[in-house]
């Protein structure tokens, strides 16, 4: 049994997922290992090994090919010529210099893009032109800002169109030795670069999925390339559409989950408001029976009074009576009405949740 055949039936018992541990020199081979069984072509059809370093070690994947990467593409149809160039076309011949290309390239990328803006709108995607007359330096292109868009169920791709080079060895000439001898600081260049007839697209925004960038190959020019590029957009589309919906329903989650704790901060805080009344009742009746006492205590004092000594049985009325509206008892008992709430008070029966929403 050959190691990917030993290493497919490991990952078949393991249910698809297997962790190798260790260290030294044997775990460190395995990245190359997973690279051997991936040629070797006795992975299952439909399926890929997938290997990357976790916190356990070097995790092995045997997973599904996505679907995406299985279906058959229909050929993009590349114009020959120009007759009706789209809006976003027109708008990059407008310009003195399209694209920032030199003008043997120029007519072809923008029939590449022409082809491409097509098929994307034919899938329901729009276009836009961006900044369609500079070619961005080598070490911002993939920052700079497109040359135009395509948006996809919401998600912008931008796009630029790039002008690969050609390196060769730079011969210095009589001049450049002589001022590189006179001055330390003069550094002649190694390589020459003068611009080829090979483009690239650079891709930006949204998740990837095939790739970012597709360019001239030697056996596969772009024209080959653009129905995969119009996937990718779609793609990415489908992507964020799905980010956007997993987003709504997290946030519809939540509410409930907030609108479930606020139910519970009303209970809680209803039970508290009762506590505190019954507690304060209990307060009441005892400062009331104190004062009935002192009440009985002047009347058996002012009972006993000699005659002629003044008395104040008034007082006394009024005492009673003040204590028989003080004491709680003089009324049937019955549950108090809870107060119109206002957000503040509910805060400390939330824990983690604010009162005024579930995203604040």
């Amino acid at each position: 049994m050959t190691f990917t055949e030993q290493l497919l039936q490991e990952l078949a018992e393991a249910g698809g997922s297997i962790v190798k541990s260790g260290s030294g020199p044997d775990l460190e081979k395995w990245p190359s290992r997973i690279a051997a069984a991936r040629r070797s072509g006795k992975v299952p059809e439909k399926k890929e090994l997938y290997g990357a370093w976790c916190q356990g070690g070097y995790e092995i994947k045997l997973v599904d090919i996505p679907a995406w990467r299985l279906a058959v593409l229909e050929p993009v149809p590349v114009p020959s010529r120009l007759t009706r160039p789209h809006t976003v076309v027109r708008a990059m011949q407008n310009e003195q210099q399209p694209l920032g290309l030199t003008k043997p390239v120029q007519g072809r990328a923008l029939r590449l893009v022409q082809a491409l803006i097509i098929a994307a709108e034919a899938d329901g995607h729009s276009s836009s032109a961006g900044q369609t007359g500079f070619a961005p330096p080598s070490h911002r292109r993939r920052r700079a800002s497109p040359h135009f868009t395509i948006t996809a169920q919401g998600q912008a791709v931008g796009f630029l169109v790039l002008q690969e080079q050609d390196r060769t060895e730079h011969v210095a000439t009589e001049k450049e030795l002589a001022e590189a001898k006179k001055k330390s600081w003069i550094r002649i260049p190694r390589f020459d670069y003068t611009p080829s007839e090979r483009l690239r697209f650079v891709l930006s925004g949204g998740q990837p999925h095939r790739a970012s960038e597709w360019a001239d190959t030697p056996g596969r020019p772009l024209e080959d390339q653009i129905a995969e590029i119009a996937q990718e957009v779609t793609l990415r589309g489908e992507a964020a559409e799905r980010r956007r919906l997993d987003e709504i329903e997290a946030a519809r989650q939540k509410r409930i989950r907030w609108e479930a704790a606020m139910e519970k901060a009303r209970i809680r805080y209803a039970e508290a408001y009762r506590v505190r009344h019954f507690e304060a009742q209990e307060a009441t009746w005892r400062h009331a029976a104190r004062l009935t006492e002192y009440v009985s205590a002047v009347r058996t004092r002012v009972e006993a009074m000699l005659p002629g000594q003044t008395r104040t049985e008034a007082w006394i009325d009024w005492a009673a009576a003040r204590v028989e509206r003080l004491d709680p008892l003089s009324t049937p008992p019955r549950l108090p009405d809870i107060p119109e709430l206002r957000p503040d008070d509910l805060k400390p029966f939330l824990r983690h949740w604010s009162p005024y929403g579930p995203t604040f």
